[in-house]
C-alpha cells in the first residue's frame, strides 16, 4: 500500500472515530484532540501524535502548566506547541515528502502537502476558484466581504486573519524572535524568514505548470499564473483599473488619496511603499548590498539589478506590438510607444516645448534653471543628470566597460557603442528633408540641416567667426588660446583634438584601418581615404569662383585663390621669403635648419622632401615610370621627360609640323643645360638617368 493510500484509509479511521480532517490537520482552534476510539491516532496543531479518544468531563485539559522557550520567552500550555515553536528557531524540518524533496516542521503540515492529487473540493461561490480545505476557503471568502475581524488595539489596524494580527502586532512591540543563522536579519515571522532564506540558497520551489518558472513563494507563482490566464480579480473602486494582486491595487489607491505613510527617519521623507523607503534609506547609508554575479557591480535595489542583468543577457522582453522594436523594460517600451501614437503628454511650464516621459521634463526644465545637483567627487564639476556623472567619472577611472562584438574596441556609454556600430553595419536613420542625405546621429543631422538654412547660431567670442556646432566653435577657441589638450602616451606630442591624436597614434602602431574599395591602398583617416578616392573618380568639388579650376580639397583651392588675390601669409621667421602655404613655408625652413627627415632604407642617403626620397628609390628598384609620348624612352622623373621632350628634336628627329617642340630653338640653345656640353644635341639622352 503507498504512502498516499494509506493515508486515506488512515483519515478514513479518524472519521469513523468522530475525528474530523481539519481537527486532525491542526486546523481548528481545539489545540488537543482527544477521544476513547482505541488504536486511533490524532496529529495536533503542534504536529505531534497522541491518542484519540471520545472526549469526556473526566480528563480535562491542565490548564495551569506552561511550559517557555528559552530562545525568546515564547510560553505554551501545551509541550507540543513548544516543540513545533522551538523549530522555527533550529530551522528543523523533519518530516521529509518521499515523493518530492519538500520537509516540513509538523507532521500535520506534511499530511496536508502529501495531497498530491490537486484535489480542491472547497469551491469560492463568488469566484472560480477552490480550495483544499475550509478554513483557506473561509480565509478566502474575506476577500469577497471585506471582514477584518481581528483589529489591533494599539493602531486600529483590522486583519481577516488572528496570525496577521499577531504579526503586525511585532511592529508595535519591536519583537523580532526569528533569526537567519546565514546572516544578521531577524525577522517577525517565521514564514519571512523561510522566505529569506531562499535568498541565501536560490530554492525556488514552487513551479507554473504552463511556463516552467520557479518562484520562492505560492503567492508569487499564483501572481505569475494571472499572466497566463489574464484574470484580473481586483478593481479600484475609484477608477476602471483593474490588478492581479491585492497589494498592487493598494498602491494604485494611494495614487487617488495622495498617502504616503512610510516617512524616513534621516530626512522625513515619505513613501507610498515601505520598498520605496528601504530603498531610500540605502541613500543615506551607502549599502549597496545586491551584486551582479557577472561583473563587481552593486545595487540598492533587486529591480536595478535585473535591468542591469539584462546588459550582460541582452534579454528585450517588452516588445513594441506597432513595430516589434524589444525593450529591457516596460517603462521604456511604454515611452516608445509614443513615437507612433505622437503622445506628448507634459509640457514645459516656462515653454512651449512638450515631452514624452516626465524625465526628458525633468532634465529639460534644468536648462532653464542651470541646476547641475550631480557633482563629480573628484574634480568637483557638476551635471545634470547622473548618467552624465556616471559617465564623467570613467574619464578618472579609466573604466570602458562596453565592448563591440564586432571589433575589440570599448566604450565608456551606451550611445557611444551604438554609434559605433553602426560604422559596421552602415546604418544611417536619420534623413534630411531637404537633399535625402543620411546620418548616423540625429546632432550630425541637425548640423547638416544648417546648410540648406545658412544658420551659424554659435559666435566666437574672441573674433567675428561664426559657427553651426557647439564642438567647432570649442576647437576653433583653441586656435585662440593654443590648447591642446590631448598628449600622445609615446611621444608627448599634444593635440587640440581627440580625432587628430587617435590618427597620430597610427604613426607609432602602424595601423591603417581604411582600405579603398578599388585599389590595395590603407589609409589611417577617413578623409585621407576620402580624398584618395577622388583620384579614381577625378571628382573635383571645389571650384575657383574667378577662374574655374576646380580641386579635390578645400585646402588646395584656398592655396591657389592665393594667386588671384596675391596673398602669401605665411613668414619665414629666419629670412624675408613669405609663402602662399604651410607645406611650403616647412620645406623652405629645411634649407635653413639642413633637416632631411626622410631617409632611402637601402642606402641611407636622406632628403628634405619625401618626393625627392621616392625619385632617389627608383635608382635602386630600376624603375622608369614615365613615358615619352613622342618615342620609347622612359624616365625616373617628370621633370626629365619634359627636358627632353623639349630637346629631342635637336637630335635630328624628324617630326610633323604636328609635333614640332613648344620651345623655340633659340630658346633651347640659351638654356645653360644645353651650353654645358659641345655635343648639346645629344644631351637629353644622356639625361635619361
Amino acid at each position: 500500500m503507498g504512502p498516499h493510500i494509506a493515508e486515506r484509509a488512515f483519515l478514513q479511521e479518524l472519521r469513523r472515530c468522530g475525528v474530523g480532517a481539519e481537527e486532525s490537520f491542526g486546523l481548528t482552534n481545539n489545540p488537543q484532540a482527544e477521544g476513547d476510539c482505541l488504536g486511533a491516532v490524532v496529529l495536533n496543531k503542534g504536529g505531534e501524535k497522541v491518542e484519540a479518544r471520545h472526549r469526556g468531563p473526566a480528563d480535562p485539559p491542565t490548564r495551569h502548566r506552561m511550559y517557555e522557550c528559552g530562545e525568546c520567552g515564547k510560553s505554551f500550555r501545551w509541550s507540543s506547541r513548544l516543540l513545533h515553536h522551538q523549530r522555527t528557531h533550529t530551522g528543523e524540518r523533519p518530516y521529509k515528502c518521499p515523493d518530492c524533496p519538500k520537509a516540513f516542521k509538523g507532521s500535520s503540515a506534511l499530511l496536508y502537502h502529501q495531497q498530491h492529487t490537486g484535489e480542491r473540493p472547497y469551491p469560492c461561490p463568488d469566484c472560480p476558484k477552490a480550495f483544499k480545505n475550509s478554513s483557506s476557503l473561509r480565509r478566502h471568502r474575506h476577500v469577497h466581504t471585506g471582514e477584518r475581524p481581528y483589529t489591533c488595539g494599539v493602531c486600529g489596524k483590522s486583519f481577516t486573519q488572528s496570525t496577521n494580527l499577531r504579526q503586525h502586532q511585532r511592529v508595535h512591540t519591536g519583537e523580532r524572535p526569528f533569526r537567519c543563522p546565514l546572516c544578521p536579519k531577524t525577522f517577525t515571522h517565521s514564514s519571512n524568514l523561510l522566505l529569506h532564506q531562499r535568498t541565501h540558497t536560490g530554492e525556488r520551489p514552487h513551479a507554473c505548470g504552463v511556463c516552467g518558472k520557479s518562484f520562492a513563494q505560492t503567492s508569487n507563482l499564483r501572481q505569475h499564473q494571472r499572466v497566463h490566464t489574464g484574470e484580473r480579480p481586483l478593481r479600484c473602486p475609484l477608477c476602471p483599473k483593474t490588478f492581479t494582486h491585492s497589494s498592487n491595487l493598494l498602491l494604485h489607491q494611494r495614487t487617488h488619496t495622495g498617502e504616503r505613510p512610510h516617512a524616513c527617519g534621516v530626512c522625513g521623507k515619505s513613501f507610498a511603499q515601505t520598498s520605496n523607503l528601504r530603498q531610500h534609506q540605502r541613500v543615506h547609508t551607502g549599502e549597496r548590498p545586491l551584486r551582479c554575479p557577472l561583473c563587481p557591480k552593486t545595487f540598492t535595489h533587486s529591480s536595478n539589478l535585473l535591468l542591469h542583468q539584462r546588459t550582460h543577457t541582452g534579454e528585450r522582453p517588452h516588445a513594441c506590438g506597432v513595430c516589434g522594436k524589444s525593450f529591457a523594460q516596460t517603462s521604456n517600451l511604454r515611452q516608445h510607444q509614443r513615437v507612433h501614437t505622437g503622445e506628448r503628454p507634459l509640457r514645459c511650464p516656462l515653454c512651449p516645448k512638450t515631452f514624452t516621459h516626465s524625465s526628458n521634463l525633468l532634465l529639460h526644465q534644468r536648462t532653464h534653471t542651470g541646476e547641475r545637483p550631480h557633482a563629480c567627487g573628484v574634480c568637483g564639476k557638476s551635471f545634470a543628470q547622473t548618467s552624465n556623472l556616471r559617465q564623467h567619472q570613467r574619464v578618472h577611472t579609466g573604466e570602458r566597460p562596453l565592448r563591440c562584438p564586432l571589433c575589440p574596441k570599448t566604450f565608456t556609454h551606451s550611445s557611444n557603442l551604438l554609434l559605433h556600430q553602426r560604422t559596421h553595419t552602415g546604418e544611417r536613420p536619420h534623413a534630411c528633408g531637404v537633399c535625402g542625405k543620411s546620418f548616423a546621429q540625429t546632432s550630425n543631422l541637425r548640423q547638416h540641416q544648417r546648410v540648406h538654412t545658412g544658420e551659424r547660431p554659435l559666435r566666437c567670442p574672441l573674433c567675428p567667426k561664426t559657427f553651426t556646432h557647439s564642438s567647432n566653435l570649442l576647437l576653433h577657441q583653441r586656435t585662440h588660446t593654443g590648447e591642446r589638450p590631448h598628449a600622445c602616451g609615446v611621444c608627448g606630442k599634444s593635440f587640440a583634438q581627440t580625432s587628430n591624436l587617435r590618427q597620430h597614434q597610427r604613426v607609432h602602431t602602424g595601423e591603417r584601418p581604411l582600405r579603398c574599395p578599388l585599389c590595395p591602398k590603407t589609409f589611417t583617416h577617413s578623409s585621407n581615404l576620402l580624398l584618395h578616392q577622388r583620384t579614381h573618380t577625378g571628382e573635383r568639388p571645389h571650384a575657383c569662383g574667378v577662374c574655374g579650376k576646380s580641386f579635390a580639397q578645400t585646402s588646395n583651392l584656398r592655396q591657389h585663390q592665393r594667386v588671384h588675390t596675391g596673398e602669401r601669409p605665411l613668414r619665414c621667421p629666419l629670412c624675408p621669403k613669405t609663402f602662399t602655404h604651410s607645406s611650403n613655408l616647412l620645406l623652405h625652413q629645411r634649407t635653413h635648419t639642413g633637416e632631411r627627415p626622410h631617409a632611402c632604407g637601402v642606402c641611407g642617403k636622406s632628403f628634405a622632401q619625401t618626393s625627392n626620397l621616392r625619385q632617389h628609390q627608383r635608382v635602386h628598384t630600376g624603375e622608369r615610370p614615365l613615358r615619352c609620348p613622342l618615342c620609347p624612352k622612359t624616365f625616373t622623373h617628370s621633370s626629365n621627360l619634359l627636358l627632353h621632350q623639349r630637346t629631342a628634336p635637336l637630335a635630328g628627329a624628324s617630326l610633323p609640323p604636328s609635333l614640332s617642340p613648344s620651345l623655340p630653338l633659340v630658346a633651347a640653345a640659351s638654356s645653360p643645360l644645353l651650353l654645358a656640353s659641345p655635343f648639346t644635341p645629344s644631351l637629353p639622352w644622356s639625361l635619361q638617368t
